[in-house]
């Protein structure tokens, strides 16, 4: 297990402080704000805590505020229901008083039914496709020194793509956006663990595919926008493991008034659609950097 998965793993573990109240501390790095997949897993990691024999099949949540990354993090679970096939938890994040995230998630007992998906999207074998640090070092000479250093530290999460990370590609994209995803070492057997690191990951490239399609030939995004998540909602469909590789498939079919959405999909390699994953994320150009308001 690679350092910075393990550091995550327990970021994402909680600590509890009440009954219901559980307090989270965050990644270190050079971000001025956290980083969403990091809030909206633990707050998944607070519900969960306080639910039993029974697995989560849905979460919808809304980021309030900019989280700050020196401040820990405390989250209130409220108990809305405990039914025969189904509970339903209520968590709010809390930082200086205030809420910066609030999610419900519903969790149902396994059953049998109907069954049937689409099929997974064509897409290059992740061993056919360059590593992170191998993107990286393609992109040396292109990006600023601080944000190449950000980029470049060891990552929880491994990630390979057909094309650049969203932040660092120059070139106007079309179509589904497939990446690869999964943990950055081997994993414990514990369900709970595979989830939020799930979670986590499935906050990973969203909004950057709003962008996707008004990128301009040799100008990085982060030169040209302010982006922000707004809200984040997923389904599993399927127990979730995060050790092996996952299709991520986004693509976002309409963007107005600075606001984006996008919908994405997860599959396992042998075809299996794990969840299903929906955002609408903030997306303002940065007028200083947009040639057309130079006015």
């Amino acid at each position: 297990m690679s350092s910075a998965l393990e550091s995550l793993i327990e970021i994402l573990s909680l600590e509890p402080i009440e009954v219901n109240i559980f307090r989270g501390h965050n990644e270190r790095g050079s971000r001025s704000r956290l980083f969403g997949g990091q809030v909206a897993a633990q707050a998944f990691t607070a519900t969960a805590r306080t639910v039993e024999g029974l697995n989560a099949h849905s979460l919808h949540g809304y980021f309030l505020r900019a989280g700050d990354p020196a401040v820990p993090i405390v989250f209130n679970v409220d108990r809305i229901r405990d039914g025969r096939s189904f509970a339903t938890r209520r968590v709010v994040a809390v930082q200086h008083g205030e809420a910066i995230f609030n999610m419900s998630v519903s969790f149902h007992v396994e059953e049998e039914g109907y069954e049937h998906q689409d099929p997974i999207p064509a897409a290059p074998d992740p061993d056919s496709l360059p590593t992170w640090e191998e993107r990286m070092a393609e992109l040396a000479d292109k990006v600023p020194a601080q944000a190449l250093n950000w980029m470049s530290s060891e990552r929880p999460i491994e990630y390979r793509s057909p094309e650049p990370h969203g932040m660092f590609a120059a070139e106007p994209g079309t179509g589904p956006n497939p990446v690869w995803l999964r943990a950055n070492g081997a994993l414990p057997d514990d369900p709970l663990i595979h989830q939020c690191l799930f979670v986590y990951a499935s906050d990973m490239g969203l909004v950057s595919s709003i962008h996707r399609p008004h990128r301009k030939p040799g100008r990085f995004f982060f030169r040209d926008v302010m982006m922000a998540s707004l809200d984040h909602a997923v389904w599993i469909h399927h127990p979730v493991r995060f050790d092996d590789w996952l299709l991520y498939s986004s693509e976002s079919p309409v963007a107005q008034s600075a606001r984006g959405l996008v919908f994405g999909a997860m599959y396992y390699r042998n075809g299996r659609r794990v969840a299903t994953v929906a955002q609408e994320g903030l997306i303002r150009r940065l007028r200083e950097s947009d040639p057309d308001s130079a006015a």
